[in-house]
């Protein structure tokens, strides 16, 4: 209700707390699913829709025209004397960046499936990202309803795309129009859904006669996966004994907590069937706080691991997985509470930049809407007001017992546009909206080009800059220009080279002196750069040789051949000379961007250029035009498969060739084909093409 005061319950046991995810492929019914827990819970009173607008979680404007989730939103709900703490994770490629940061701080996941697609690509994106993080997870084939839909295969193509440990926990009664419930398979009891619309009540039944046989083959397979992860369980089963429900779950329970098993489970959100026996599952197999081994860090002044055990009275420490610009309460940091209690008020030191930042206020977020609290503990997710230099994957710690938690890695940008203010009023209000949603995004970068003047903005995709620059409007009122999305090309080299930088400049007093040979030698794909001190002899002072590292990694961000990064090589410095007076940190420093780009020029540089798997599903009797048109693309085709009532081809296409595919694919195919594109990996340009970009990028004609 409007106005209406939030106050959560929140002395829960530590063990019945669930952190979980919702976590799947654009699509597949994240955000549905989600609105119908909210429902079933008691969260909310009303059924949201996405297509109303009508949704909970995605409550940004953006989200609910596009009907899609943008930025992952966290809400608190109960189920049978449980908290559950849920995030809502977007589908869409281009945020890949919220499902990361999201899985990095979860305890437990539900991988949403559509049941007639299967395992899509980004399911696969973000099941990677999950085993990343080593995150337990159930799995929930949803869309049971519609046309085409194949529990079955779905299990099938969880095996084979995958390589999950995958079994069924419960069956589907019927699919298609005739789908109507779900099959318990340790307890063999069947739950139907029949009259009411909402879901919220269904009858539990006795086994249908026609699948009790489907049934009780399910089950045994089910048992022995069980009993094969415990060596008690499996004694009583090979000896034949009866091994009770509650035997079985407990077991169960420790299997999908160590990986072992992953439990799928049937049914349809937008239905509203299926959703309880889910919930069911989330409270008796994921795991709680407790469940999972104490964290682990390294003492910043030690350098040596430690752990944090999840307790309230232990020393406290969080890690700070994702910023937000509130129009109401400025900068929120969102802090997972690995161990100790945070008070409002209190003063917390940020571990990786050792800086003391003080608390604000604490509130728990219900996805927009804010609720203050005075103090939070171990296990909890929560939202901190206040925090001014503290930004994503930063430790917050308790200053008398200082831990660095693991970070989160984000991919590169792949994607680049200029973007200018229409007006000088709009010039100073960009900067700022820049820097917010920077703050917000670690995957959105920004840099100035000091050739042209112009702003240049990069992420992970056209639809994310397309949102960063509709939001700047929207939110921060600044008007723009947006130029032509740029790919993000990159420079690399292909054979060992020696360069020379000598930097000499006389001035009648006191002048520049500084020289230096560096070693390049290329490393393979997604290596990166390394840096070698292979000064012998003291012919370059100890102290000037981080002056030389700075000039090399500026002259690799400006790039050689075209003004694109370099990346994927070593640089060692090997020997140079200096002079007693003249020599300095700025002439080193010049030195070595010189001694750079001219090693750089003898060592075959090539352009990389991103690639991205493509994955477009359409009917059969387009997929020779698609795969032909694929081809002219300088696309690689890795194969094609069946995907029930269509066929799914997979390719890796060059990023600079897939601008406007959408519009292409629509037209060649009645407008009756779908695709989705993933950042792959970089690979060398072709010749002919290479030199197109460089005397593009050069301003040539």
């Amino acid at each position: 209700m409007p106005g209406q005061k939030i106050t959560t319950k929140r002395d829960y046991p530590l063990d019945r707390v669930r952190n979980i995810g919702i976590i799947a492929h654009i699509d597949a019914g994240k955000t549905t699913t989600t609105e119908r827990i909210l429902f079933y819970t008691g969260k909310t009173y009303k059924l949201g829709d996405i297509d109303e607008g009508t949704t909970v979680t995605d409550w940004m404007d953006q989200e609910r025209e596009r009907g899609i989730t943008i930025v992952s939103a966290a809400i608190t709900t109960f189920w049978k004397d449980t908290r559950i703490n849920i995030i809502d994770t977007p589908g869409h490629v281009d945020f890949t960046a919220e499902v990361e940061r999201s899985l990095r701080v979860l305890d437990g996941g539900v991988t949403v499936l559509d049941a007639e697609e299967g395992v899509q690509s980004q399911s696969e994106t973000v099941w990677r990202q999950a085993d990343k993080y080593h995150v337990p997870r159930v799995c929930f084939v949803n869309k049971m309803d519609k046309l085409g839909a194949d529990f079955a295969g779905t299990v099938k193509s969880i095996h084979e795309r995958l390589g999950a440990p995958a079994i069924p926990y419960n069956i589907p009664i019927g699919k298609e129009e005739t789908f109507k419930g779900v099959v318990d398979l340790l307890s063999r009891k069947a739950f139907i859904w029949t009259d009411d619309e909402t879901g919220q009540s269904f009858e539990t039944a006795d086994v249908p006669a026609d699948m009790k046989d489907t049934v009780e083959a399910a089950r045994h397979t089910l048992v022995e996966k069980i009993t094969e992860t415990d060596d008690v369980l499996l004694g009583k089963y090979l000896n034949n004994q009866e091994i009770s429900e509650k035997e079985l779950k407990i077991a169960l329970r420790t299997a999908v907590i160590h990986y072992k098993i992953v439990p799928v489970l049937a049914g349809s959100s937008l239905r509203n069937k299926g959703v309880q026996p889910l919930l069911d599952a989330v409270v008796e197999l994921l795991p709680s706080p407790m469940d999972l081994p104490p964290v682990v860090g390294t003492n910043p002044k030690t350098g040596e691991e430690e752990t944090r055990s999840t307790e309230k009275l232990a020393p406290f420490s969080g890690l700070a997985f994702k910023i937000q610009v509130d129009p109401h309460v400025g900068k929120l940091t969102y802090v997972r509470i690995y161990s100790g209690t945070l008070k409002s008020g209190s003063y917390v030191l940020n571990a990786i930049k050792n800086e003391k930042e003080r608390v604000g206020r604490v509130v728990l977020m219900h996805a927009d809407k804010r609720e203050e609290v005075d103090e939070a503990y171990a296990g909890e997710i929560v939202a901190v007001v206040g925090l001014q230099n503290t930004t994503t994957g930063d430790t917050m710690c308790d200053d008398a017992n200082p831990i660095i938690l693991e970070g989160i890695t984000f991919s590169d940008p792949v994607i680049s546009l200029a973007i200018e203010p229409k007006t000088k009023a709009d010039q100073e209000k960009m900067g700022i909206a820049l820097k917010r949603l920077s703050d917000e995004d670690p995957t959105f970068r920004i840099k100035v080009d000091h050739e042209t003047g112009q702003t240049i903005i990069s992420g992970m995709g056209e639809l994310q800059l397309e949102v960063l620059v509709r939001r700047m409007h929207d939110e921060f009122s600044v008007q723009t220009d947006v130029g032509k999305p740029q790919v993000a090309y990159k420079e690399t080299i292909t054979k060992l080279a020696v360069g020379e930088g000598k930097y000499i400049r006389q001035s009648g007093g006191r002048g520049q002196y500084g020289h230096c040979f560096l070693r390049i030698e290329p490393k393979g794909r997604g290596e990166g750069y390394e840096w070698k001190n292979k000064v012998v002899g003291g012919s370059i002072p100890r102290e000037f040789i981080p002056a030389i590292e700075k000039g090399v990694k500026e002259a690799m961000e400006g790039g050689v051949v075209a003004g694109f990064p370099m990346v994927d090589m070593t640089v060692a410095v090997v020997d140079g000379t200096y002079h007693d007076v003249d020599s300095s940190e700025i002439a080193f420093k010049i030195a070595g961007s010189m001694a750079l780009a001219d090693a750089v020029k003898k060592a075959d540089p090539v352009l990389l250029e991103p690639i991205m798997k493509v994955e477009v599903t359409t009917p059969e009797e387009f997929m020779g035009d698609v795969i032909g048109d694929l081809s002219a693309k300088r696309a690689q085709i890795l194969g094609s498969e069946k995907a029930r009532s269509a066929v799914r081809i997979t390719a890796l296409v060059p990023l600079a060739e897939i601008p406007g595919y959408a519009t292409i694919l629509r037209s060649m195919t009645q407008g009756r084909a779908a695709y989705v594109a993933i950042p792959s990996h970089y690979e060398q340009v072709p010749t002919n093409i290479a030199n197109k970009i460089i005397v593009t990028s050069k301003g040539e004609t």
